[in-house]
């Protein structure tokens, strides 16, 4: 039994099933009334505060979104999905409506959790790291569900599918961050998603709010895994509108100011991992067992053992 989701659902997996792999621009479902509604009320009461601790950027700095990856402890609701993540008839369920057989949960929420994103927030463009990074199993699907009793089109913040973010607009699938939707993709090296700048009523008091749930597999994908790799991101480009001859609009200079400094920042953190990079693997090439290992390769050649 699946303790919370909408009963109709599991009537409806054939359909959710079609529906999923005919999907564009990647295979996707979109589900509505996931979850009974009292139960996603109850998420939804229970969401945790914006808290500053759990909203640290990747530079270090404290940002606009809000991170809690401790789903079992942030209520009785939460523990409650928690334990629906990981029971077999769910992964049964999800696997049969993906066919993606033999998934696995993932206790430790790396990447998900609650999200919350406030005023002004966009998340870039981008397809997500491949491997977890301390099992190594495949990732193979992220589960978002959304926790927005309201969200208007004009805020912003719809959830973009796209397979290719270097091409034009046409093709992507906007999806409304209201409650009690659910949106599964397979995670590729295509799947590109993500959403455009929060922009709320003046005097509007309300965030974006979603749990991000991601499965695995021990298994590659069908069609073999790409190397490993961290998260991708694609840093949009000037909007169409800023062209010769426009004059600027105070909105406008802070778009094109907001977008250089998430570039400048795109670029800083790029250089710092690569500075990591080569300092790693240059630990690697002086390292003592690297050296005796060229030795033992040398005297073994030296013998006969070997052939260049």
């Amino acid at each position: 039994m699946l303790d919370g989701v909408n009963p109709i659902l599991v009537q409806q997996a054939d359909r959710l099933a079609r529906e999923f792999e005919t999907a564009q621009p990647f295979r996707h479902v979109v589900i509505e009334n996931f979850l009974d509604d009292s139960f996603c009320q109850a998420l939804i009461r229970e969401f945790p505060g914006f808290d500053e601790k759990q909203a640290i950027s990747e530079s270090g700095e404290v940002g606009g979104k809000a991170v809690f990856s401790n789903l079992a402890e942030l209520g009785a609701s939460y523990a409650r999905l928690d334990r629906l993540m990981q029971s077999p008839e769910f992964l049964e369920f999800t696997g049969r409506v993906t066919g993606i057989p033999h998934l696995l949960y993932d206790p430790e929420y790396i990447g998900g959790g609650t999200h919350e994103n406030l005023e002004g927030q966009e998340l870039d463009t981008h397809v997500d790291f491949n491997y977890h990074p301390r099992t190594q199993t495949h990732r193979r699907l992220n589960l978002i569900l959304f926790l927005n009793p309201e969200w208007e089109e004009s805020w912003g913040g719809y959830l973009e599918l796209l397979r290719d973010p270097w091409a034009s607009d046409e093709g992507v699938k906007s999806v409304a961050p209201r409650a009690n939707t659910c949106v599964i993709f397979e995670t590729t090296e295509s799947s590109w998603h993500g959403f455009r700048r929060i922009h709320l009523p003046s005097g509007k008091k309300t965030s974006r709010r979603s749990i991000a749930v991601y499965f695995y597999t021990k298994e590659p994908p069908a069609r073999g895994a790409a190397p490993s790799h961290a998260t991708f991101y694609y840093q949009r480009s000037l909007p169409q509108h800023i062209q010769a001859g426009r004059t600027l609009s105070d909105a406008d200079l802070l778009e094109i100011q907001t977008l250089l400094a998430r570039r400048d920042q795109q670029i800083q953190f790029l250089y710092h991992r690569e500075m990591e990079f080569s300092e790693t693997l240059a630990n690697v090439m002086n390292s003592r067992s690297l050296r005796w290992g060229k030795r033992l390769a040398g005297w073994a050649e030296k013998i006969g053992l070997v052939r260049k």
